[in-house]
C-alpha cells in the first residue's frame, strides 16, 4: 500500500504517525522543526488523510503498511526513529514487535499497551449529523456536529477531515464507516505474552490526560512490553500533546533522541 506522506530535512530517519480521525498535517509543525537535525516522514495511516482506504483496519495491517513504507522508500538501510500518537503509539507498539530490528528508538505519545473503553461515540455521532448533501461550507459543517460535539476544538480538529470533491460538493477523508465497523479493533490491545522490545523508549503523557497513560496502574505492563522504557509528562496538556504544547513536547523528543 502506497501511503500518503511528506518528508523534511536530511539526517537520521524519523517516521510520524498520527492518531484516530487525524492525518500527516497534524504534526507538520513539530515534524518541521524537527527536520532541522532529522530527516522526518510525515504518514497518513490506512484509512486516514490521502491514504488509501481499504475495508478493514487493525494494527496488524498498519504495521504491515509501516514496514512495506520503509522498504519502498529504502529506508531499511539503518533502524529508524519511530513516533506515534495515540492510534499511532498503538502502531508504532505492534511495529517495534513485529520488526524490532528496524527500530532504533521509540516514542509513544498519550497511549499505553492496554485495551481501552469506548469513548468516541460522540465523535462518531457528531460525522453522522453533518448531511454532506447539504453541506454548502465549512461553517454549515460546524453548525451540525456542534449539535452533538461541543468543544470547538474538537469540532476544528474533526472538520479537518472535510474535503470538497472535484465533482462538488463534500467528503469526509477519513473511511468512517471503516472505523465505526472496526473500532473495536482500535480500542483493542494487540501485544501479546511474550511480545517485548529492548530498544530506548519514551512514553509520554500528557498532564491534563487522564484517561490514557495512568501511570500507577499503566507502567508494569509498559515495562514488561519495553523493559528500557520511561516516562515524560507534559504539565498542562490534555491528549493532543502536539498541538497544545507543541514547544514543551519537541523539547522532551529532541532530549531523547540525543
Amino acid at each position: 500500500m502506497q501511503l500518503n506522506n511528506k518528508v523534511f530535512g536530511t539526517g537520521k530517519d524519523v517516521i510520524i504517525l498520527h492518531g484516530l480521525f487525524g492525518m500527516l498535517d497534524n504534526w507538520q509543525t513539530i515534524g518541521k522543526q524537527l527536520a532541522a537535525d532529522y530527516r522526518v516522514w510525515l504518514v497518513d495511516q490506512r484509512n486516514h488523510g490521502k491514504s488509501p482506504h481499504t475495508d478493514s483496519l487493525s494494527y496488524y495491517s498498519m504495521s504491515d503498511d509501516l514496514h512495506e513504507f520503509i522498504e519502498e522508500h529504502d529506508l531499511d538501510d539503518e533502524p529508524v526513529i519511530v513516533i506515534g500518537h495515540s492510534m499511532g503509539g498503538k502502531t508504532a507498539m505492534q511495529f517495534a514487535m513485529d520488526t524490532s530490528e528496524y527500530v532504533d528508538k521509540l516514542i509513544v505519545i498519550d497511549i499505553a499497551p492496554k485495551e481501552y473503553p469506548p469513548g468516541h461515540q460522540a465523535v462518531f455521532d457528531g460525522f453522522a449529523a453533518v448531511d454532506l448533501a447539504r453541506v454548502q461550507n465549512r461553517k454549515d459543517a460546524d453548525a451540525l456536529m456542534a449539535t452533538k460535539v461541543d468543544d470547538w476544538g474538537v469540532r476544528q480538529f474533526l472538520l479537518k477531515n472535510l474535503t470538497r470533491k472535484k465533482e462538488g460538493g463534500y467528503a469526509w477523508k477519513c473511511n468512517l464507516p471503516v472505523l465505526v465497523e472496526d473500532y473495536d479493533m482500535i480500542i483493542d490491545n494487540t501485544l501479546e505474552v511474550g511480545d517485548q522490545f529492548e530498544g530506548e523508549t519514551l512514553f509520554i503523557k500528557g498532564g491534563k490526560s487522564a484517561r490514557y497513560i495512568v501511570p500507577d496502574e499503566d507502567w508494569d505492563i509498559i515495562q514488561y512490553h519495553f523493559p528500557n522504557a520511561k516516562l515524560e509528562i507534559v504539565e498542562e496538556a490534555g491528549h493532543w500533546v502536539h498541538a497544545e504544547k507543541p514547544k514543551e513536547l519537541l523539547e522532551i523528543i529532541r532530549d531523547f533522541l540525543k
